[in-house]
């Protein structure tokens, strides 16, 4: 039972609006419970790290808890970093089948988020390597890797940004 190229493509696309929309609620039921949400760093020898419970990690959230937290603090302005959100433009391509698993199927994508912000646009581009799991009639995100492969960034990199 493997999930469709066109499938993902458009579960991939929606998630991307639902950030740029900030429809943050809708934007969470894309992720399963027990997803693993992890963006990696690099390390001074221009590596990944590998083991978010023992290296830096720019985010790091074992489960949805720590997403749903994360949207808590953007919708009631607990977040510094957040307020004012900024205006975003995801774009999401070259996407590729990695694996397929019973219900889950491995991918790969690439990323360029620009986001505007006091008068400035950002620009955050990387991998995406994303694990989607069948669930009812739909899809959710089960472990959600994001490389991002700017060399500097100049604010809090957020889950917005990716």
């Amino acid at each position: 039972m493997s999930i469709s190229y066109e499938a993902a493509r458009a579960f991939l696309y929606r998630e991307a609006r639902l950030l740029d929309d900030r429809a943050w609620d809708e934007w969470l039921t894309c992720y399963a419970p027990d997803v693993t949400y992890w963006m990696p760093t690099w390390d001074d020898d221009d590596r990944i790290t590998e083991d978010p419970q023992s290296e830096i990690s720019l985010i790091y959230y074992p489960d949805r808890d720590g997403l749903e937290d994360r949207v808590f603090r953007i919708k009631t302005e607990r977040s510094g970093a957040s307020t004012p959100e900024p205006r975003t433009s995801h774009n999401v391509n070259n996407i590729e089948v990695l694996a397929e698993r019973g219900d889950e199927t491995d991918f790969r994508y690439n990323f360029l988020t620009l986001a505007h912000r006091y008068k400035a646009t950002d620009q955050f581009f990387g991998t995406v390597f994303v694990t989607l799991r069948k669930s009812g009639d739909g899809l959710v995100i089960s472990n959600k890797k994001i490389v991002l492969k700017n060399d500097y960034i100049r604010q809090v990199i957020d889950v917005y940004h990716i």
